[in-house]
């Protein structure tokens, strides 16, 4: 009884207890629970050592590509305003696969071989198909460029006069100096349906780099590339190879006889899933090529009519797919000369390198392959040895070539200044007389094939600097001598005066701007000192490809950007750059001119074509200055150089503006830029040079009137730190800007509608350009006044 009447009242009793202890109780309760969830997530947090980490996220990756290796630390690439154009970028670049993160990256059509399965024949129907011949050739002095024209011209009669003549096409011929390697090597050329392209290169071989040597990189890069199929030219029908060599420098294969050739015939057919159609020919330019090639030519066409009788590459040629005779092409992919391997896609396919022995094979993953055999020593090599076409057609043009990469030529404005006959554009718009400027270059290579390049093909290329490097002190002593040589060769010349011929041995300016990226020399900052230090200004050029180099260039007395196309699409085919991100540097450049527009005069240089950059691209045009902000804007007609090879890049003598129609263009641009409350207006003109100059009025106007001059002692001072108002910071000059070396005014003869040649010198016009007289021929007319544009010296 004691104990029921004890469970009785323990309701009364834990009641009381609550209602005494009921605040400690919570406050125990809530704090036991914030322990609790505070232990669960401190053991949250500590590294799992055995689950392996979650893989990160693909877009966070490719953040961390957002900035480009050659971008400076200090510029800042803005994703949104890179594509001006609307244009769809390349997926290849790291900022458009930022935008296409989701999508994946591109894959390029093609059909991916397996090594131990024949190659099927080419899905060709001889009865509704046709068959494309194209005729693919590079040349440097002439001789393989020759050799193709007679081909395509004995191919051509041979195409309509045979049986099948109704299978095929006429065939079409490109010279590689001027071809978008992507539109032909990346994939086949679009064509309708029943169009088949078959491909025959006719190669020489340099010992020098030129747009074969980047041809073969570009092959390289293709197979290698993981977004690419294996084959990604399995498409064609097939092609064949044939090389020109020298047998006196290279006596045999191994010696390096037609070795480009040769190893332009293996990428092929990797990339082409060995559709070889004939073996590759080999011709010696002194000796047997003509007869060599007539061979090759005859075993080609026997080729060619077996793929029109819907045989395919027949049975038994080597490279034609078929097993037994194709073995050896296996081991070509899989391996190098040394036993390397080059490419592994799979995984899987790391068991193919290990033998039954029970030894395992070393694999040396650092070598891609091996160099070939050669009479050169390994290491860096001169970019234009003495010995090379190239330098012989250089040289031919009038080039002094300094030491292995530099060159020197006079101006012709330079021998038109000495007699007296009037100086270029950079007189009226800057106060620099032609026949005190030295023309010259620490590059002769160049990262980009413009179309209006007066060189065509004959001046090195490359995107990266892999010569022998001269020292700036070497090229500044070499330049300046062979300038003065050059002047000294002028005394004899009728009309040379005699106070100019004096002025002109003492060198006041420097238009570094000849040939090739001056800022692609490695030393670059420290010819630019020694230019300074001996007072000597630089007007120096670059083609906005090498944005980290520009960004660490020393202040120079005028910095020119070459702006040869207001979008990506006209860029490309004008200026035809070797970088496949060119688009992504050209815009990094543009920053970086911004950005130092107060340290220095900044230009944009404008070169107008007609057909090419002109037709409604104001606008562009007016994009790019609004994002850069130049102190100054030339623009500037196309010069024709009147050869044969500005022909085949699609430059004619139709292409070259009128004055009248780059006025135009001007006047549109002023208009364009003033609506967007930019202050620019046109300064200067120089109808001779077909050429005006835009100027931001807020800064290089005083009192209403222009003053676009220079002067060029004041710089020195400026740039010496001796001038008053400067320090010197950490090694450089600071606290000076532009408006501070601001010269005189513009001379009235050098404004706009004046025509801008200085009256105190002698107008001459060529035999029958002259303006008309009062008895109807052609004369002479007083100096300063404006002329009809047919009458102008381009």
């Amino acid at each position: 009884m004691a104990l029921l009447y004890d469970l009785g009242q323990l309701p009364n009793e834990l009641l009381l207890i609550w209602h005494t202890h009921r605040v400690a109780l919570l406050l125990s309760a809530v704090a036991l629970v914030t322990v609790v969830r505070l232990a669960i997530y401190l053991r949250g947090q500590r590294e799992k050592v055995s689950v392996s980490p979650a893989p990160a996220s693909p877009v966070e990756k490719k953040l961390v590509e957002l900035r480009p290796e050659w971008l400076p630390e200090n510029t800042t690439l803005n994703v949104s305003n890179l594509n001006l154009d609307d244009h769809a970028e390349e997926d290849a670049i790291a900022v458009a696969t930022i935008v296409k993160a989701k999508k994946g990256p591109k894959t390029v059509k093609g059909k991916k071989i397996s090594k131990k399965i024949a190659t099927p024949a080419p899905s060709f129907d001889h009865k509704t198909d046709k068959i494309q011949p194209l005729v693919f050739f590079q040349s440097l002095s002439g001789t393989t460029e020759r050799f193709a024209a007679q081909f395509a011209k004995v191919l051509t009669e041979w195409t309509t006069g045979c049986e099948q003549s109704a299978s095929f096409l006429e065939p079409q011929t490109f010279d590689l100096s001027y071809t978008e390697f992507d539109d032909y090597f990346l994939s086949p050329p679009k064509a309708e349906p029943n169009v088949k392209h078959f491909y025959f290169i006719l190669l020489p071989t340099y010992n020098i780099d030129t747009v074969l040597s980047i041809f073969l990189e570009s092959l390289q890069e293709t197979h290698n590339d993981f977004r690419i199929d294996t084959a990604p030219l399995s498409g064609l029908l097939g092609y064949s190879v044939f090389g020109f060599g020298d047998k006196e420098g290279w006596p045999t294969e191994e010696d390096g006889f037609c070795s480009q050739a040769r190893e332009v015939d293996r990428w092929m057919a990797r990339l082409t899933g060995r559709k070889r159609a004939y073996p590759l020919g080999m011709g010696d330019v002194k000796a047997d090529a003509d007869a060599r090639l007539q061979e090759w030519r005859t075993g080609v066409q026997e080729a060619l009519v077996e793929i029109a009788e819907g045989r395919g590459l027949g049975e038994g040629v080597r490279g034609s797919g078929d097993a037994a005779e194709s073995d050896e092409e296996d081991i070509d992919d899989a391996e190098d000369s040394n036993g390397q391997t080059t490419r592994v896609d799979d995984v899987e396919d790391l068991g193919s390198m290990v033998t039954s022995s029970s030894t395992a094979i070393p694999v040396d993953f650092t070598t891609y392959k091996s160099a070939p055999k050669s009479k050169s020593t390994t290491g860096p090599k001169e970019m234009v040895p003495t010995t090379s076409p190239t330098y012989a057609s250089l040289t031919k043009q009038g080039y002094s070539i300094i030491g292995s990469h530099s060159g020197v030529k006079i101006c012709r404005w330079t021998k038109s200044a000495l007699r007296g006959r009037g100086s270029c554009y950079k007189y009226s718009f800057y106060g620099i007389q032609s026949h005190l400027c030295m023309e010259a270059t620490p590059s002769l290579s160049c990262s980009n094939k413009c179309v209006f390049c007066w060189r065509h093909g004959t001046n090195p290329v490359g995107t990266t600097w892999r010569w022998i490097t001269d020292a700036p002190d070497l090229i500044f002593d070499g330049i300046t001598a062979a300038h003065y040589k050059k002047i000294k060769m002028m005394k004899g010349v009728p009309g040379v005066r005699a106070e100019r011929f004096a002025e002109a041995m003492r060198i006041r300016h420097c238009a570094l701007s000849l040939v090739g990226e001056p800022i692609f020399y490695p030393h670059i900052n420290e010819l630019l000192e020694i230019m300074h230090k001996s007072r000597i200004s630089t007007f120096l050029v670059c083609n906005a490809q090498h944005p980290a180099q520009l960004a660490a260039l020393v202040p120079v007395t005028q910095l020119y950007v070459s702006i040869d196309a207001s979008n990506k699409e006209s860029l490309r085919k004008i200026d035809r750059p070797l970088h496949r991100d060119f688009w992504e540097r050209f815009c990094a450049c543009l920053d970086i001119l911004r950005n130092r527009r107060f340290e220095q005069r900044t230009v944009f240089r404008l070169t107008l074509v007609k057909g090419f950059n002109m037709a409604e691209e104001v606008a562009g045009y007016a994009d790019l200055v609004e994002r850069a902000l130049p102190c100054f804007v030339e623009v500037k007609g196309v010069t024709y150089c009147g050869t044969s090879a500005a022909g085949s890049a699609g430059l004619t003598m139709q292409n070259v503006p009128f004055y009248e129609e780059v006025a135009e263009f001007v006047t549109h641009l002023e208009k364009e830029l003033a609506s967007r409350g930019l202050t620019y207006g046109i300064g200067a003109e120089h109808a001779h040079s077909c050429c005006v100059l835009l100027a931001d009025r807020t800064r290089f106007q005083r009192d209403g009137r222009w003053a676009t001059r220079i002067d060029f002692e004041r710089f020195f001072d400026l740039y010496e730190g001796k001038a008053q108002g400067t320090r010197m910071e950490n090694g450089a000059v600071v606290g000076w800007r532009p408006e501070d070396y601001v010269g005189g005014e513009t001379p009235e003869w050098a404004l706009w509608g004046n025509g801008g040649f200085d009256p105190r010198d002698q107008r001459v016009y060529r035999k029958g350009k002259g303006p008309k007289t009062e008895d109807g021929g052609g004369g002479g007319e007083q100096a300063g006044k404006k002329v009809d544009a047919a009458a102008l010296e381009f």
